[in-house]
């Protein structure tokens, strides 16, 4: 029974996607594989059901589908993480499949007797091709999983140099399938088909409900700001945040990073741009009149935070500033978090206990700050 709602609820999924309003690029290749994995699921229950004596016509597909569930797992990343590669290149990535294909071709071409009998004898013939593809299964799932997690770290790292509240950024949706997609492939190397294709029901069941609780995933994001996913207290990512800003390399010698070092110790210390709560990388280059990369690099290599860091640690010097004063202590504690520049309590909580090493209520009874 389980095996057929996760067939039934990875089609429907699928079905929700290609029909999506508006869809992306990330959208169209998770709907196609959705389409896969329902199919792959299917097989795979007709040849445990003992079905394929009625539908023979499946047999020997469940053999190779399981080299296209690495790509398109990378693909879905790239796309999520405005890493994409030219499509072109996207059949590179499914040449082992096409190859397996090639290497079962023989058995394709066999009467529906003859692969019964196949079968029944476990594949022989086929031994020698069964253990090959099957290891090069193994080592497809292992390595696109840490392409993928390395992808995501890039990206992690990336919206960090680029953006001040990672608040509408959060990564979740796409950490969550690369982490489910590992224990499902944890399964391939220590259990049996049985136990891989439960936790793949399993998995399925868990993208219809995390996916279709938050916005943006299965249903149409009609938030109009610049966020992934577009979902609530817990954002996912979706979509891209930002197209990718087309830096030059920069040339800057140290002189030169030394002068937009101070330039923007002066602009951030006159106006305050932290208090701006989606103040990012570009924006404040340009107030700089200066190359999105080499602001970057003065951050980096003077601050020794990333853009992230920095403009966050600026907020929390404001607050220290402000709360300490007589005159603010009919307001309360998250709304002078507010006017330094935070947008939730989540994040100011997070980011002041980073910097001071203290949480917000700890610090204001230490210094004996009451607040209304």
């Amino acid at each position: 029974m389980l095996h057929l709602t996760g067939i039934i609820i990875s089609l429907f999924l699928s079905i929700i996607l290609f029909t999506k309003k508006g869809k992306s690029q990330a959208d169209v290749i998770l709907a196609i594989w959705l389409f896969f994995i329902g199919f792959h699921l299917s097989v795979f229950y007709i040849h445990i059901s003992g079905q394929y004596l009625k539908f023979p016509y499946f047999l020997g597909f469940e053999i190779p589908l399981p080299l296209i569930h690495g790509p398109f797992l990378y693909l879905y990343t790239r796309s999520l993480t405005s890493q994409n590669s030219r499509r072109v290149h996207w059949g590179v990535h499914f040449l082992p499949f096409i190859l397996a294909i090639g290497l079962l071709f023989k058995f394709f071409l066999f009467s529906f007797d003859k692969k019964i009998e196949v079968y029944i004898e476990a594949g022989a013939g086929f031994e020698n091709i069964l253990r090959c593809i099957y290891l090069v299964t193994l080592l497809s799932g292992v390595v696109y999983v840490i392409f993928s997690l390395s992808l995501l770290k890039k990206y992690s790292a990336y919206i960090s140099d680029q953006f001040s509240d990672l608040e509408r950024i959060n990564l979740n949706w796409l950490r969550y399938l690369i982490l489910g997609i590992g224990v499902i492939w944890i399964s391939v190397f220590f259990g049996n088909d049985i136990s891989t294709f439960t936790i793949i029901d399993l998995f399925i069941l868990f993208i219809g409900y995390f996916g279709v609780k938050q916005v943006g995933v299965f249903t149409n994001n009609n938030v109009s700001s610049q966020t992934i996913g577009g979902g609530n207290a817990d954002e996912m990512v979706v979509d891209k945040v930002v197209e990718r800003i087309k830096y030059q390399r920069s040339t800057a010698d140290e002189t030169l990073l030394l002068k937009i070092h101070q330039d923007l110790l002066a602009l951030m210390q006159q106006e305050k741009l932290y208090k701006d709560p989606e103040l990012n990388l570009n924006e404040l280059a340009q107030r700089l009149n200066v190359n999105p990369n080499t602001l970057s690099q003065v951050i980096n290599s003077i601050e020794n935070k990333n853009f992230f860091d920095y403009i966050n640690e600026q907020r929390v010097a404001e607050f220290l500033a402000i709360v300490a004063l007589p005159e603010n202590s009919r307001f309360t504690l998250l709304s002078l978090a507010f006017e330094v520049g935070f947008n939730s309590k989540t994040s100011f909580n997070r980011n002041f206990k980073s910097t001071t090493g203290q949480t917000p209520t700890a610090y204001l009874r230490e210094q004996k700050i009451q607040l209304k």
